[in-house]
């Protein structure tokens, strides 16, 4: 049996955890949560900006190469092993096996993600976001080819069913409406670091409505904010969406 092996490619506090619950409610998939985190750890010097950074490397290889052997491209027990990935963990490895996976990308508008990841690890940088990264290797992806699928947030949860249907057909895959919901508490494939990140999927049950923020947008952000623009307009403009979308 071939694997279908899916990485999706995202950013921080992009909706990327409920993608992934999505996908494991599929009978046919096996989902992975985020294998290269302790590699990046290991070989960043942010580390000391994520929480639980200790556990983190316990729990996994901080090898990046080994990873991708025994992990990303090892054996899988269902068709489709579906990874949830973060484009600022491709640092210091071979991106060669790209060509062997379907690749994702998932994006948010920065004025939202922001603000909510610097709860987290304080004051972002542009690498913090992956934006840059998630830029760089979709047009190196389409040199190669591949036409990987885009997905923006935002488009995500205004219309779940009809965005996830679009991605699923683009991935040879068939939908199914169990992707939309799911138990409250947590995933058995999530990382030893979901209590610190996931404490608002973890209550959920389905794709949460979009809703805009409304604190006003933090000053000291304005100067990585205009950054993040650059990148994040160019990915937008390739964002699946559908009839209930705003920019359709």
């Amino acid at each position: 049996m071939q694997t279908k092996r899916i990485c999706l490619w995202s950013g921080p506090r992009n909706v990327s955890t409920a993608l992934m619950y999505a996908f494991a409610q599929r009978r046919d998939t096996q989902v992975v949560d985020e294998p290269l985190y302790a590699h990046y750890l290991h070989r960043t010097d942010r580390a000391g900006a994520h929480p639980g950074t200790a556990e983190v490397m316990a729990s996994m290889s901080t090898d990046g190469e080994e990873v991708i052997r025994k992990v990303i491209l090892g054996p899988c027990e269902k068709p489709v092993l579906f990874m949830k990935q973060m484009a600022h963990h491709l640092i210091y490895i071979d991106l060669g096996f790209l060509r062997e996976t379907l690749n994702v990308f998932l994006i948010r508008d920065p004025r939202e993600m922001l603000p909510s990841l610097m709860k987290v690890i304080g004051v972002p940088t542009l690498a913090d976001t992956g934006l840059k990264t998630q830029h760089d290797l979709l047009l190196d992806l389409r040199a190669t080819g591949q036409s990987p699928p885009v997905l923006d947030a935002r488009l995500l949860l205004e219309d779940p069913s009809g965005v996830l249907c679009r991605l699923c057909e683009r991935l040879g895959l068939r939908f199914e409406p169990e992707m939309l919901s799911w138990s409250v508490g947590g995933c058995p494939a999530d990382g030893v670091w979901a209590k610190y990140w996931y404490a608002n999927v973890h209550r959920s049950t389905g794709f949460a409505p979009y809703r805009p923020k409304s604190e006003p947008f933090p000053m000291e952000l304005e100067d990585i904010l205009e950054e993040c623009l650059i990148y994040y307009e160019v990915l937008r403009k390739d964002a699946i969406c559908t009839d209930r979308g705003p920019s359709c």
